[in-house]
């Protein structure tokens, strides 16, 4: 799930929606407005493997376990790779 396999393409794994949704966040975004423009990325660039609402927040759950993304008051946030580390 996490990475391409035999039964899920390459443009639908885990990490390269994960990498799709980052795309989508050059400014913060509701959860909403981020699942709306990832569809019309997609579609605007060719990818036809579905991706479910589901397979979308499993995508920012990756996201959010590497540190890349947090909520702030329902806000998603792209955290900057050399940004401090998260206390958790």
């Amino acid at each position: 799930m996490i990475t391409p396999t035999k039964g899920i393409a390459p443009d639908r794994c885990l990490l390269a929606v994960g990498a799709q949704i980052l795309l989508q966040l050059d400014e913060p975004r509701s959860v909403s407005q981020t699942w709306a423009r990832l569809r019309t990325w997609r579609a605007e660039h060719g990818h036809a493997s579905p991706v479910s609402f589901g397979w979308f927040v499993l995508a920012l759950d990756v996201l959010y376990s590497m540190g890349a993304v947090e909520l702030d008051q329902d806000i998603l946030v792209a955290r900057s790779m050399h940004a401090a580390p998260l206390e958790r």
